[in-house]
């Protein structure tokens, strides 16, 4: 046993560890951080922790900033590094700076959020259609891998097509060769959010809100599984029943088909 730790660089006490659920104390605190976080995307871990303790739970403020990175949130300000790429992996320059996007599948963007669970919490990739506010795909998972956004990613290409551009940001998911190859081998231009450019993320705070406070908190999701199906109802309508303000009340789904149509004949 010792030498095969020492072979793949392996702590020995590692090996005995079980992990440990969450506490209902903690998974209580996580949904409400994540309720404030929602309401305040632009508060870090100090302001938050103040928050709370006005709402009666006091709570030290490491101890916050600790189920923040649990969850895989963080506060959307301009900052040298927003994400931490995976080691060795690739990153893309950014693609979008004073391109108007006036078209369907000319840019597509994914990024993560976190699912509060009765018995734990599940994470929720998306693709969306930065036009149109489409959900091109999206997938469930109860670890933050790569796995499923790849498999996100290619039933959007699958359903939809390529676009021109890919936008995400420097995460590890994303920078994950697994994950752009199937970019790359299409013709796809891939973007990555950089240095001063937090604000892309915006659009897709928008639908993360709209999911949470239309869907899953209402619903109370206990299992992956169940969170799977209600998000099957949630985002079909989504796409073809929910009218949006910033599209002159139109459905994302008539944006899409009705623009691409247009663009097509003309």
């Amino acid at each position: 046993m010792m030498r095969q730790c020492e072979l793949l660089d392996v702590c020995r006490s590692s090996l005995y560890y079980q992990p440990q659920a969450s506490s209902p104390a903690d998974l209580a605190l996580m949904r409400r951080i994540d309720e404030l976080h929602l309401e305040y995307p632009f508060f870090g871990s100090r302001r938050l922790a103040e928050m709370l303790k006005r709402d009666g739970t006091p709570v030290g403020r490491q101890h916050v900033a600790t189920l923040r990175r649990r969850m895989g949130i963080e506060a959307i300000y301009c900052k040298k590094r927003t994400t931490i790429p995976g080691k060795g992996h690739q990153i893309y320059p950014y693609l979008l700076r004073d391109v108007a996007i006036d078209r369907p599948n000319q840019v597509s963007a994914s990024d993560l959020t976190y699912v509060p669970l009765a018995q734990g919490f599940a994470y929720l990739v998306a693709i969306v259609d930065l036009f149109s506010r489409k959900v091109l795909a999206w997938q469930v998972s109860n670890a933050m891998t790569s796995e499923f956004c790849v498999e996100a990613l290619e039933e959007a290409l699958a359903r939809y097509g390529a676009p021109e551009i890919f936008n995400t940001d420097q995460g590890s998911q994303f920078t994950d060769q697994d994950f752009t190859a199937p970019l790359l081998a299409k013709g796809v231009r891939v973007s990555m959010d950089g240095k001063g450019r937090w604000v892309d993320k915006v659009f897709v705070e928008r639908l993360w809100r709209s999911v949470q406070y239309e869907d899953i908190y209402l619903r109370a999701y206990a299992t992956p599984r169940e969170v799977t199906i209600g998000l099957s109802r949630y985002f079909r309508f989504y796409n073809e029943r929910r009218v949006h303000q910033s599209l002159d009340y139109r459905t994302p789904d008539e944006m899409y088909l009705e623009t691409g149509k247009t663009k097509k004949a003309a």
